[in-house]
Formats: structure tokens, C-alpha cells, sequence
């Protein structure tokens, strides 16, 4: 049996690319899937090794779909952590890893607009911006496993991918937001990719999940340029990791 990690970024639309797995017939999403597993961040819960794993979040899953070929979880903590990298290819070996990417200054907003619907953030959008801009915010890891406060650094993916890359460099795949969701035919290259059926197609693709929250409106144009140029050189690098413009940057 083949796994699958989901591992970000958030705010990314993650959440709709789970709902686009969970409805393929041969993909077995992890159960409860919320909150999120986020197993491998925990030794005390991967080190019990990896019948425990599929026994504790797939056997609802599979009961439903026995002839699943891929077992899948999401969970996009897993991405800032290199550890969860580590602790993943010790448990489950070879593994398909996805990552859904995002116009960086669109996710930060999106961030912040996350943090305030919960609580965790009070500030106006232009003043918590600019305080990240100077520097990190310190946060309570008993309350989340990531900073609700990273806005910016979370948006330098590149950053983040190395210890993912090294760990599963032929099974890492990168998809971008803007051009997966609503798009049947990156679906179904996604699929494919990851060894399912490429030609099912699950109903409402065209349906945003927790990534329709606009393209950073709030923001006057002094601040966006400014948070702009703190991700020139992640972007460039990511850019030339991928071989090509980002979507963000084509579409102007």
C-alpha cells in the first residue's frame, strides 16, 4: 500500500486539494481527517511505527474503498518542519509527497485573515504586516503547531522544501493553487502523477475552498511593494527550481 503527505503550504487551498483526493474511488484519506493528523510531528505517536499508523487513520477509509491504492493525509504543519521529513521516510519509506503552492503576498493575507477568525491575531492587516517585516512575533506552541504570526516567512517556500526534496527527491511534487483549482485537467494530471485513475473527475471542481478570500485588497500599494520585494529572491529561487515563471508573476 502507497501513502501520500499533503504538506502545505497553508492557506493555500489545501483543504479543497484534499476534497479533490478524498473523492477519487482509489485514494483513502486519513480519518478524522480534522484536526489535521499531523502525526509525524509527534515521536511519541510515529515511532509506533507504521501498521499502528494505517490501523489508527485508514481502517474507516478503507473499509469504505478496499480496493484503495494510496493512503492520504493532510497535513501542512509538516512542511515547516524538516524533522516531519525525516520522521516520514523513516515510517512509510518511499512516499508520495504533494505541495500546493500560492502567490505568496495572496497567502500571507489569507494568513492574517485565518489568525483574526480565530483569535489569535488583533492587529490591523497593514500594522501585523509591517511588524513581520521586522521580524519574527513570538507565539505559543501549546496553542498551535506552526506561528499564526509567520505571514511572511511562510511564504518563502523554497526555504521549507530542501529538507522535503532531499528526503523524497523523485516522489515531491509541486502544484500551484492558481493552477489547480477549478482546472479538470490539472486534476487529472495530479491523479495520474500520483498513480490513480487520471480520467475520474470528482463533481465541483470550480468550488473554492478556503482559498477564495481575494487577491490582497487590503494593502496599499507602498506596503504590497514592500512585502513584494521580501519574497524577490525565495520567488527567484523557487522560479528556478521549477524551471519556469511563477504563476503569480505570468499573470501579473
Amino acid at each position: 500500500m502507497r501513502h501520500l503527505l499533503v504538506i502545505g503550504a497553508q492557506r493555500c487551498g489545501t483543504t479543497y486539494l484534499a476534497t479533490v483526493l478524498d473523492a477519487h474511488p482509489e485514494i483513502a484519506m486519513a480519518r478524522p481527517s480534522q484536526p489535521e493528523p499531523k502525526v509525524f510531528l509527534d515521536p511519541d505517536r510515529w515511532r509506533r511505527g507504521v501498521q499502528w499508523y494505517r490501523e489508527t487513520y485508514f481502517a474507516a477509509a478503507l473499509a469504505e474503498r478496499p480496493g484503495a491504492l494510496l493512503l492520504a493525509e493532510k497535513s501542512t504543519s509538516y512542511l515547516e518542519h524538516a524533522s516531519a521529513a525525516a520522521a516520514a521516510e523513516e515510517v512509510l519509506g518511499s512516499a508520495e509527497i504533494v505541495v500546493l503552492l500560492r502567490d505568496p503576498v495572496e497567502r500571507a493575507v489569507s494568513n492574517w485573515r485565518f489568525s483574526v477568525s480565530h483569535a489569535l491575531e488583533a492587529r490591523p492587516l497593514g500594522q501585523a504586516l509591517r511588524e513581520n517585516l521586522a521580524g519574527a512575533r513570538p507565539w505559543d506552541p501549546q496553542v498551535t503547531s506552526v506561528s499564526p504570526y509567520a505571514y511572511l516567512e511562510r511564504g518563502r517556500y523554497v526555504d521549507y522544501l530542501w529538507a522535503w526534496l532531499e528526503r523524497f527527491p523523485t516522489t515531491l511534487h509541486l502544484r500551484f493553487t492558481q493552477e489547480l483549482v477549478g482546472c479538470p485537467d490539472a486534476v487529472g494530471d495530479l491523479y495520474g502523477v500520483l498513480g490513480v485513475d487520471p480520467s475520474f473527475r470528482p463533481a465541483g471542481l470550480d468550488e473554492r475552498v478556503n482559498a477564495a478570500d481575494g487577491r490582497a485588497p487590503e494593502l496599499d500599494e507602498d506596503l504590497q511593494a514592500e512585502v513584494r520585494g521580501y519574497f524577490s529572491d525565495s520567488d527567484a529561487r523557487l522560479r528556478e527550481l521549477v524551471g519556469r515563471p511563477l504563476p503569480w508573476e505570468s499573470s501579473g
